[in-house]
């Protein structure tokens, strides 16, 4: 048995010259002979995921793929732009599933695997409350003190940041209950993100066709570079949550965030408006993050269908 053993391990991946119908009925039958319990032996499949470049991208896929019971084990690599499956039975369901989301899905690659120790699933809920704590603190923060310096840069990043917390939210509300249940919850969180964008929106018009309001740049700085540096902080815990090796992910990994560049945005543009004595810039990065918070929006309802 143990000589059997050692063969069949070796043969996760059948040799191209024992890719044939009978040689893999053997090795199934040998497993089963030697006491080799077939759900040990799970499918391992490798999707690139082009647009995931963010933890929002991630919690949306969980959603998405929530329900799917031959799914065993999900490894997102954000970085990368991957996502690795552990499943058993048929890939179909799950890739479709993944293209219907239109973020670039691609399956790269299914290769036999055994069954690894799960990660524990209290400690991730954990992260993710933290995370969420964060983002809707920040959201706090940055719309009362974009509302208070007048930039509209500042109010738009802060809905992104609401819309991150949506998303968390969505994925930890409703544990143990059914899949309609959480897409009822996205239909209203992506409706209510989709008002509050529109209406940004209305008033970057407003501001560009009436008279010229000048925003406080020291503040749309200072905040940026505060919710900067929380981004980082929910990218280093959803990171280091996964492994220990990712716990000194570098630096590099955290500039892949839309956050962080929309944060970098807004701190471009009060040093403009500094510059350039004009409240302008600050109008103009509010446009880009105000369309791409509706663009979020637009995607949360799309789950809820």
């Amino acid at each position: 048995a143990k000589r059997y053993t050692a063969i069949l391990l070796s043969f996760r991946s059948p040799p191209s010259n024992l890719n044939n119908l009978w040689t893999k009925t053997i090795l199934v039958n040998l497993r089963l002979s030697i006491g080799l319990n077939s759900a040990t032996f799970m499918e391992k499949t490798i999707f690139e995921i082009s647009k995931m470049d963010c933890p929002s991208e991630e919690a949306l896929i969980r959603m998405k793929l929530d329900g799917i019971s031959d799914i065993k084990k999900m490894s997102f690599d954000i970085p990368q732009r991957s996502l690795t499956i552990i499943h058993s039975g048929s890939i179909d369901e799950i890739e479709k599933s993944i293209l219907e989301l239109n973020l670039g899905g691609r399956k790269i690659s299914t290769e036999e695997t055994e069954l690894q120790e799960f990660e524990n699933e209290e400690s991730q809920r954990r992260v993710l409350w933290i995370v969420l704590l964060i983002n809707f603190g920040f959201f706090l923060i940055e719309m009362a003190t974009g509302l208070f310096s007048r930039s509209m840069g500042l109010v738009a990043d802060s809905l992104d940041m609401l819309a991150d917390s949506f998303v968390y939210g969505i994925s930890l509300f409703a544990v143990g209950g059914t899949v309609l249940r959480k897409k009822r919850v996205a239909k209203l969180a992506g409706i209510f993100q989709l008002i509050l964008a529109a209406t940004g929106f209305a008033e970057v018009l407003r501001r560009f066709l009436g008279a010229e309001i000048m925003p406080d740049y020291a503040t749309m700085i200072y905040v940026s570079i505060a919710t900067l540096l929380a981004n980082g902080l929910c990218l280093y815990l959803l990171q280091k949550s996964k492994s220990k090796e990712e716990a000194h992910m570098k630096a590099s990994l955290i500039f892949t965030s839309n956050d962080i560049i929309i944060n970098l945005g807004v701190i471009s543009a009060g040093l403009l408006v500094n510059w350039l004595n004009s409240g302008t810039p600050d109008l103009i990065i509010g446009t880009i993050v105000f369309l791409l918070v509706i663009q979020g929006a637009l995607r949360i309802l799309k789950l809820a269908k």
